[in-house]
């Protein structure tokens, strides 16, 4: 009964926020214009404050609560290369980039990203931007909607699929209500209710853990790496983990849902007023955030546990009723929000670029937005039935650098003057494009896991990728204007030494500094977790041959395997031996050999030896397999629960038993038909013979 009173006291606290929320967007119906202009960029005379309020909610919404809570949980300290590496890409993009969209925008008439990318809206290079917006904001909008159905069913026990359902209802409702400004106005609540929520769940979870001590021990008690800001193991360095960082926030100028607010200011003076209260409101925000997914790391430290659900599953074990029903209304209400301003991007998109015949006409608008939130709503299903795709981080950091891949390049070098043409421009979106798809999905498909905590996220393959084209296109394509700086100088060859020495000298300082503070790559090894093994075996053949052995005799064959020789660097797991013996050959003839017996099979019988191994058997199959395994073939291409990364590695270590002498013997025992008057001739049997060793290869990684 007391369990069921709780679950009506969260349900009751769920829906009162949600009404409240809900009420403020419906509210912007009373000042609505049912004219386009309005729907997507609110006539651009939104309030400073507002907008930056609801870029804020916009920008972290779903992937703040659920998918950076996740990341925080497995990295630890090391957390703070995001953060703070993400803001000062962000603040350069308010300061620089989005100063530069502002104007375009204002002095263009243009209401979508894709357009500003082009010398005019509709163009061929604003209709591929407008596709790959639409591709990358579904998937953004998807990753909303997958939060929300985590949160309904953490906390409500809903399956993700209901709550995933809801959200579109929500979005679409949303949308149809009063466009941009029904959006904003809602985000700008959610902010205040989100950072009151955040504070108080924070309060409660350091509490509950033993104050920052407390949270410093746990971490260290489950493993040393969590409370060292350096991580461990990464495959390209330190500079360029973080630079993938930067770009990153950088990359905040190219979510077409982030700059549709800085599109609604009417001045300069708005946008760097904007700048402060989105900057002065999110750095408490991440702050938080960023403690409560430490503290759920030393409270939820079961294997099987996912990460993604450290925030909801928090509050429901600290927070009363009333505050579970808060977090999960700020939870929903921000990813459905977001959900709907991403939507009302891809319309943005769509309706200017696409089809720009559509751009005037506001039914057809609509129904477009009610398109592309089926479409979002698609994604995200589909994810509930693809491993991993489920996972609001993954999403989140796709959809965030492919677009930030696309645009932040082409804005950057439109700011310094460069107009490049349609073939220019689509060279570097394609580049981008395949540069992050590469990286993110085609690599590991390959096996080749580079874009994951360890590597290098996709911001710096996708932008690389296209200022590398575009420096190449400048450099020989005729079409393209030589200087690839456009109203700048081309840098002397002194003032790029110069930059290359420091440049350099401050990599090296970075790298010479993980080299010594990085926590050493065992400290994980005997933690106890989920793991995924990967591996091949190979054959190599020692001894082979073919020969005729005579009834009773046997033959030995064998061969030693240097330790120090061709071999020496495989890990040997075992030994494959192949064993084959053709058709009798037996012989008969008399008159009494229609009724007598028919020839029979010739025993072949086989020994062998090799360090501690020693058995023999019968060959009774004309060709016979033996193996012979010292490792756990089982867990290969498999996931492991419940065991650590030492005590995978000890099941898969040949640890030497391989090298030395392999001996087999061969015999073989004639066996004869025929009876009365019939004759049977049989002297022996023509055996073949192999021995192989077996080898591993095999690859473990954290699930």
């Amino acid at each position: 009964m007391e369990i069921m009173s709780g679950n009506v006291l969260i349900i009751i606290s769920f829906l009162f926020f949600m009404f409240i929320f809900a009420g403020v967007g419906l509210a912007s119906i009373r000042v609505k214009k049912d004219t386009t202009d309005d729907y997507l960029v609110a006539g651009r005379g939104m309030h400073p404050a507002l907008a930056a309020l609801s870029a804020v909610s916009t920008w972290n919404s779903g992937y703040m609560f659920i998918g950076a809570i996740g990341f925080t949980y497995m990295m630890g300290y090391n957390i703070i290369w995001m953060a703070i590496m993400s803001m000062m890409g962000q603040i350069l993009a308010w300061a620089w980039l989005y100063k530069f969209i502002q104007k375009e925008g204002r002095d263009r008439g243009v209401r979508s990203l894709s357009s500003l990318v082009a010398e005019k809206a509709g163009a061929p290079e604003a209709k591929l931007a407008a596709v790959l917006s639409v591709l990358f904001l579904s998937i953004y909008a998807a990753a909303q909607l997958t939060s929300g159905g985590k949160a309904l069913l953490v906390m409500m026990g809903w399956p993700e699929l209901v709550g995933i359902l809801i959200g579109f209802v929500l979005v679409v409702a949303y949308c149809y209500a009063g466009g941009i400004r029904a959006s904003i106005w809602t985000d700008a609540v959610q902010s205040c209710v989100m950072i009151v929520g955040s504070l108080i769940l924070c309060w409660i979870a350091l509490g509950d853990v033993g104050g920052f001590s407390g949270l410093n021990a746990g971490l260290e008690s489950q493993d040393p790496a969590l409370t060292n800001i350096m991580p461990p193991n990464l495959i390209f360095g330190l500079s360029l983990w973080a630079f993938a960082f930067f770009l990153g926030g950088l990359a905040v100028a190219g979510q077409p849902q982030v700059v549709s607010r800085v599109m609604t200011l009417g001045s300069d003076k708005d946008r760097k007023e904007a700048m402060l209260w989105f900057f002065v409101w999110q750095t408490p925000f991440l702050i938080l955030m960023t403690f409560i997914g430490l503290a759920s790391r030393v409270i939820f430290s079961e294997n099987d546990f996912d990460p993604e659900l450290g925030l909801p599953m928090l509050a429901m074990d600290t927070m009363p009723a009333i505050g579970v029903g808060m977090i999960l209304a700020s939870i929903f209400a921000a990813t459905m929000s977001t959900a709907d301003s991403q939507v009302l991007a891809c319309t943005a998109a769509i309706t200017d670029d696409i089809k720009p015949e559509w751009r005037d006409d506001h039914k057809t608008t609509k129904k477009v937005t009610l398109f592309v939130a089926a479409f979002a709503t698609a994604i995200s299903v589909a994810g509930l039935y693809v491993p991993g795709g489920d996972s609001v981080f993954a999403l989140v950091v796709l959809a965030v650098y492919g677009l930030g891949g696309v645009f932040v390049p082409l804005l950057i070098i439109r700011w310094a003057g460069y107009k490049p043409d349609t073939t220019h421009s689509i060279s570097m979106m394609v580049a981008a494009f395949a540069g992050v798809i590469g990286w993110t999905i085609i690599l590991p498909i390959m096996g080749i896991s580079w874009s994951g905590a360890d590597g290098i996220f996709p911001s710096v393959p996708g932008m690389g990728a296209a200022f590398a084209v575009h420096f190449w296109l400048c450099w020989k394509r005729e079409e393209s204007v030589d200087n690839p700086f456009g109203r700048y100088s081309i840098p002397t060859k002194k003032f790029t030494t110069i930059g290359a020495v420091i440049l350099l000298a401050f990599v090296g300082g970075m790298e010479g500094s993980y080299q010594v503070f990085a926590p050493d790559s065992a400290s994980n090894a005997d933690k106890v977790a989920a793991y995924e093994v990967r591996g091949d075996v190979s054959f190599h053949e020692i001894v082979s041959g073919s020969e005729y052995i005579e009834d009773g005799a046997s033959i030995d064959v064998g061969a030693f395997v240097d330790e120090e020789g061709e071999f020496s660097e495989l890990n040997i797991v075992g030994v494959r031996l192949t064993i084959g013996h053709g058709p009798d050959d037996e012989t008969q003839q008399g008159v009494g050999c229609a009724l007598a017996d028919g020839p029979q099979d010739d025993t072949v019988e086989y020994a062998y030896a090799h360090n501690e191994e020693n058995f023999s058997n019968v060959a009774d199959a004309e060709l016979l397999n033996v193996y012979v395994e010292w490792y756990n073939a089982s867990i290969v291409n498999n996931i492991v629960d419940g065991l650590s990364m030492l005590e995978i590695e000890e099941m898969l270590d040949g640890e030497g038993n391989g090298f030395g002498q392999h001996d087999m013997t061969l015999g073989v025992e004639v066996e004869t038909g025929g009876g009365l008057g019939c004759q049977s001739n049989d002297d022996g049997e023509e055996v073949s013979y192999s021995i192989e060793l077996i080898s591993l290869e095999y690859e473990i990684t954290g699930v």
